[in-house]
C-alpha cells in the first residue's frame, strides 16, 4: 500500500463555512495542505501550503487529530492527514495548483469531496462547532 502523508487545514468563516479547494486537473474538494518535505514538521507543512495555495499567513488554534482515508485524487493510495484547526489572516485567494477555491456550507451535497473532508472532516465541524 503506497501511503502519502499530509497537513491538513479546517478553516471555516464567521458562518461556519468550510474552505475548499481544488487541485488543478482533479475534481474533488479538499482541504488546504499538502504533502510534507522531508524534515519537515506537520505544523510548519501546514502553514507553508496555506501560503502557497491561498496566499495567506495562518495561526494553528488546534491539532484535531491524524487520521488515515483513502486518498482522493491517487488511486490505491491511502492518506494519513496530520489535521489541524487554523485561523487566517488574511482573506484567501487562489495561488498555486489551485484551480478553484469555495466556502461550502457542512451539509453541502453538491460539492464532489474528498474522502478526508467527507469522513473526517465535516464530522468533526458538526461536533465541535457550537
Amino acid at each position: 500500500m503506497n501511503i502519502i502523508t499530509v497537513a491538513a487545514a479546517i478553516i471555516l468563516n464567521e458562518k461556519n463555512q468550510l474552505l475548499l479547494v481544488r487541485k488543478k486537473n482533479t475534481q474533488f474538494f479538499m482541504q488546504v495542505g499538502g504533502k510534507l518535505e522531508p524534515n519537515e514538521e506537520p505544523q510548519q507543512t501546514m502553514l507553508r501550503e496555506i501560503k502557497e495555495e491561498i496566499g495567506a499567513n495562518a495561526k494553528i488554534e488546534q491539532f484535531v487529530g491524524r487520521f488515515e482515508t483513502q486518498a482522493a485524487n491517487e488511486a490505491g493510495h491511502q492518506l494519513v492527514s496530520y489535521v489541524y484547526q487554523v485561523n487566517l489572516h488574511q482573506a484567501p485567494r487562489i495561488n498555486a495548483e489551485i484551480a478553484e477555491m469555495k466556502w461550502i456550507d457542512l451539509d453541502d451535497k453538491q460539492t464532489l469531496l474528498a474522502p478526508l473532508t467527507k469522513e473526517i472532516v465535516i464530522p468533526w465541524c458538526k461536533a465541535n462547532l457550537v
